[in-house]
């Protein structure tokens, strides 16, 4: 009865350590993710949107501390408030995982906007140039997830289900409401549950890559990029939400309708990517 499930491989998530200094794989995982991203950026820029290469250094570097400071602020303030109010330290703390993509979104979106007025260039163009390469920091950033063995999903019966180390104070409290899972929990001390990182991985990383750049490859007006990423990450994530552990504090209900915080995010970005998609198709 117990064999289809798996059990965590245990991963350190530390990559190497030089004294007292850890160098974790989530890190070194948001890293690869820069480099490739950076080398695409070179070759997309062919319509030379920016003719110098510290056009393109200033903008890729400003995105990519955007997307640190927001994941991680986004995160503190919707999950982590009171450990920050007791530790701001984490606020710096990129290497140990928990990151918002929101939030990351969000500020990274004010950080190209400001470019954009500087430079006197039209943002939305600027987003197409940058939004098919964003599901290559989404690949990565999962794989860093899943070796963090964080964002685990809700527990299930499904022969792909893996059995997380560190979920056991959920699995206590899961076990209290269903007993059949008393047995598998008294042999593992942990619940079998989604590996939602490894769907984020694949639909939000590698399915959404190949919508953005193979599918819909053309672009076929200002901001069309764009208006995809939206409204496909919007459909993914919604859809994965139904998969993963969700914050019940973060957890909505109306007229018996179940929505979580993210679910309510990518409601937005999918009427936002339809706004954008729409408006500019009739301009």
């Amino acid at each position: 009865m117990y064999k289809k499930y798996f059990i965590f491989p245990n991963i350190n998530p530390i990559f190497l350590k030089i004294h007292k200094i850890n160098i974790y794989w989530y890190g070194i995982m948001y890293l690869i993710s820069f480099i490739f991203i950076k080398r695409i950026f070179y070759i997309r820029n062919k319509k030379k949107i920016f003719k110098k290469k510290e056009e393109i250094h200033n903008l890729l570097y400003l995105c990519f501390l955007g997307l640190l400071l927001g994941g991680k602020i986004g995160c503190i303030l919707i999950y982590h408030i009171n450990d920050f109010i007791n530790n701001p330290v984490i606020l710096i703390q990129f290497w140990k995982g928990g990151m918002s993509f929101f939030g990351a979104l969000i500020v990274t979106i004010i950080v190209i906007f400001f470019i954009s007025y500087i430079k006197k260039k039209k943002f939305l163009q600027i987003t197409d140039l940058i939004t098919p390469m964003i599901p290559i920091g989404l690949t990565m950033g999962r794989i860093g997830n899943f070796i963090n063995s964080e964002l685990w999903g809700k527990v299930t019966n499904v022969p792909w289900a893996i059995i997380f180390p560190n979920s056991t104070q959920k699995d206590v409290i899961y076990i209290q409401k269903y007993l059949k899972y008393q047995d598998i929990f008294t042999i593992y001390g942990n619940l079998p549950r989604h590996p939602t990182q490894i769907y984020e991985c694949f639909l939000e990383g590698i399915i959404l890559f190949l919508i953005l750049n193979i599918i819909f490859k053309k672009n076929i007006f200002i901001g069309y990029k764009s208006s995809l990423f939206l409204f496909f990450y919007g459909i993914i994530r919604f859809f994965i939400e139904y998969f993963r552990e969700p914050d019940i504090q973060f957890t909505f209900l109306h007229n018996h309708i179940i929505l979580t915080i993210n679910q309510l995010f990518s409601i937005i970005m999918i009427i936002i990517g339809l706004i954008i998609f729409i408006s500019n198709l009739f301009n």
